[in-house]
């Protein structure tokens, strides 16, 4: 077989197996399983596969089709220009996320916080983001989850921002000491009950990623209670949220009483996504 064919055959197989976009998905996979970039795909259509990277090929499509998510197929994305390695354990991180950190990075230019809190870390996106775009910032970066956090700790490495930021297990703030200057987190904000109907490559992510508890608030409601304690004078909170919560959660900065501005901002698609509060001196 070659690859032109072995690409025909993907594409029609994927298509089938009513995936998006999958033309496109035929070459990621095609030239991950080949070892290639994409454009040698069709600069040597007529190269033979051999049986063995056949076989890879194979199993990669049937994988796909049952719903596995592509990004854990390749096992990296990137984010933010920064190479992410990816596996089940961890969030597939979203556009949506990519636009809360260039909120982030436009809203503090050319005064970058000391001192940064990334809650519920996973692959380490946001952290790793933040720290290429802040070369003297110190992050601390925490997770519930080991699995998470020893990927994290590699795409740290593999970015070169390992020393800039300190990676902990936690409860959300459970092991944390100090204040910070800038807390950020996506969160858990999916409602319990709505796990069940989502996409099944979302229903492939981790759960606890993902679960925000009967409202979807279970997470967002302790990240802001503790950013009372955590959060320096003047410093800012930053969460990405579901579209229909933005009031709820704007309720639950006011309540807290410590912040001079709470508000809710839209994504480029025009949903509430995002929450940013500046605390008070």
């Amino acid at each position: 077989m070659t690859v032109r064919h072995a690409l025909e055959g993907l594409t029609e197989y994927l298509r089938g197996a009513k995936v998006a976009s999958a033309r496109l998905e035929a070459e990621m996979l095609l030239a991950h399983a080949l070892g290639l970039d994409r454009l040698d795909l069709y600069l040597r259509p007529e190269r033979a596969l051999t049986e063995e990277q056949h076989r890879r090929v194979r199993a990669l499509a049937q994988r796909r089709a049952q719903g596995e998510p592509l990004q854990y197929l390749l096992g990296s994305v990137l984010f933010y220009n920064v190479k992410l390695r990816l596996s089940p354990a961890v969030l597939i991180p979203r556009p949506e996320t990519e636009e809360l950190v260039e909120l982030i990075v436009k809203d503090f230019l050319g005064a970058p916080p000391q001192r940064v809190l990334d809650l519920g870390t996973g692959s380490g996106a946001i952290a790793i983001a933040l720290a290429k775009a802040w070369p003297q910032t110190q992050i601390v970066a925490a997770d519930i989850s080991n699995e998470a956090l020893a990927i994290a700790e590699q795409n740290a490495l593999s970015n070169g921002v390992q020393t800039q930021i300190l990676f902990v297990r936690s409860d959300w703030y459970s092991a944390l000491t100090g204040s910070f200057d800038l807390i950020v987190s996506n969160p858990p904000y999916l409602r319990s009950g709505a796990l069940d109907s989502v996409q099944r490559e979302v229903r492939c992510e981790p759960r606890l990623a993902l679960d925000g508890g009967p409202d979807g608030l279970d997470a967002i409601t302790r990240i802001i209670r503790g950013s009372v304690h955590f959060l320096a004078p003047h410093g800012r909170l930053y969460l990405e949220i579901d579209a229909d919560q933005g009031e709820r959660v704007r309720r639950l900065l006011l309540a807290t009483q410590i912040f001079a501005r709470a508000e809710i901002l839209q994504d480029s698609s025009g949903r509430a996504r995002f929450a940013r509060a500046v605390r008070s001196a």
